[in-house]
C-alpha cells in the first residue's frame, strides 16, 4: 500500500543525498517532484530519472517535502515551503540537527509541521551524478521529533525512510549531534589531518602506501567547503571528541619518549582501539563479526573479477566483503574475500581447483 496514498513527495535540493532520496522513492513507485536553485543541477537529476520538476502552480501540496540543503539554509527553505503551500509537512536531511531545529522553531509559523531527520549514508563525491538509488539500504535514518512535532510529520518522515530501505530510529536533536560528532565528524577530521601529512611528504615515501593508510584517509576526499560548514555548525559536539583524542595522543607521545618503559600505555591504547572497533555494527546492522580472509591474485584484464566472483559462488560460500589492493609496479591485484570463520578452507580449496593463485 502506498503510504502517501498516491500523493507526491517534493525533494528540494538535488545534490547527492536529495537525488538519491528521489531515485529511491521513484523506484518505490512514489511520484517525486524536484526543485533546486540551480537549473542545471535540477535538469541533471531529472535526466537521471529521479523525478519531474515541481510545477509552478501545483494543483495540490506535496504530502511531504524532503529538504536537502546545507544546515544553515534549512530554516529558510522550510519556511518558504510551508509558507508557500508547497507541502503539508517537511523533513530535512542535513547532517546536524540542533541548529536547523532551533532556527525552524524560532522563525517558522506552525513549526510542528517540520521534523528534522538525517540518513546516515553518503559518499566522498557529490552532485546528482554521484547519487545511488540504494544509497540508504540497511543504513540508519535518524528522526528527531520534539514535544512540538505533529505526529503526522513523524509518520511521513518514517514512511520515506522505510521506502528507501533505511532503518529508522529516533533521537533528540542534541543526542544526534553528539553521536555524529563521534562516528562521523571527528573521524573525518582525523582522516583529513593524516592525509594532510602526505601532501608534502617525499614521493618515495608515499609510494610505499598500502591499504592501511588508504583506509584511514578514505573520507578525507570529501568536499572541504561542505565539511567546513559541518564542523562550524557542530563545533560544540565535535570539540569534546577531539579533546578526548588529544588526551590519548598526549599519553601516546609521552610513552614514545621512553618506548620500552611506555609499553604498558601503548598496549592499553592499542587494546582500546581493538575493543572500540569490535563495537561497530556489522553487516546489515548486526553485531560486529571478524571474518576470515582468502587472498586471491587477479590479473589486471577484463572479466577477471567477474570470473572470480562466479567461481566463489560456485563454491557455495557466501562472500561477506571484498577489498582490492593493487600491486605496485605489477599488472595484477590482490582481492581479499571475507568469509565466515570456518568457510575459508572450503573456498580456498575450490578456488585453487579452478586455477586461481592464492596468497598468504
Amino acid at each position: 500500500m502506498d503510504p502517501f496514498d498516491g500523493r507526491s513527495v517534493l525533494v528540494v535540493g538535488t545534490g547527492l543525498v536529495g537525488t538519491s532520496v528521489a531515485l529511491a522513492l521513484t523506484r518505490a513507485g512514489v511520484d517525486v517532484r524536484l526543485a533546486d536553485a540551480k537549473p542545471e543541477i535540477l535538469a541533471e537529476a531529472v535526466r537521471l530519472g529521479a523525478g519531474h520538476p515541481e510545477p509552478d502552480a501545483p494543483a495540490d501540496p506535496a504530502a511531504l517535502a524532503v529538504v536537502a540543503v546545507p544546515p544553515e539554509a534549512v530554516a529558510a527553505v522550510v519556511g518558504e515551503v510551508l509558507g508557500g503551500g508547497r507541502a503539508e509537512y517537511v523533513t530535512d536531511v542535513a547532517s546536524v540537527k540542533v541548529l536547523p531545529t532551533t532556527q525552524v522553531r524560532e522563525r517558522v509559523p506552525d513549526p510542528g509541521r517540520y521534523v528534522g531527520s538525517h540518513p546516515m549514508a553518503g559518499r566522498e563525491i557529490s552532485g546528482p551524478n554521484a547519487a545511488l538509488a540504494d544509497l540508504f539500504e540497511g543504513r540508519p535514518w535518524v528522526i528527531c521529533p520534539d514535544d512540538g512535532t505533529h505526529p503526522q510529520a513523524v509518520t511521513r518522515a518514517l514512511a520515506v525512510a522505510r521506502l528507501v530501505g533505511a532503518t529508522p530510529m529516533t533521537m533528540t536533536a542534541a543526542e544526534h549531534d553528539a553521536a555524529v560528532a563521534l562516528v562521523s565528524h571527528a573521524p573525518h577530521v582525523v582522516a583529513a589531518l593524516m592525509a594532510g601529512r602526505l601532501a608534502e611528504a617525499p614521493a618515495h615515501e608515499v609510494r610505499l602506501a598500502g591499504p592501511g593508510v588508504t583506509d584511514v584517509t578514505r573520507v578525507a576526499g570529501g568536499d572541504p567547503e561542505l565539511w567546513t560548514e559541518i564542523l562550524t555548525v557542530n563545533a560544540a559536539a565535535v570539540r569534546p571528541v577531539l579533546e578526548g583524542l588529544r588526551s590519548d595522543l598526549d599519553r601516546l607521545m609521552t610513552a614514545l619518549e621512553s618506548p620500552v618503559a611506555g609499553q604498558p600505555v601503548l598496549r592499553e591504547l592499542l587494546r582500546g582501539g581493538v575493543d572500540g572497533r569490535s563495537r561497530l555494527p556489522g553487516k546489515h546492522g548486526a553485531a560486529h563479526t571478524e571474518f576470515a580472509t582468502v587472498v586471491v591474485a587477479v590479473d589486471d584484464r577484463p572479466g577477471q573479477l567477474a570470473q572470480l566472483f562466479a567461481d566463489a559462488g560456485a563454491a557455495g560460500v557466501n562472500v561477506e566483503d571484498v577489498r582490492i589492493e593493487h600491486a605496485a609496479g605489477q599488472p595484477l591485484g590482490l582481492v581479499e574475500l571475507d568469509v565466515r570463520p570456518g568457510a575459508e578452507e572450503e573456498l580456498a580449496t575450490s578456488l585453487r581447483e579452478r586455477g586461481w593463485t592464492l596468497r598468504g
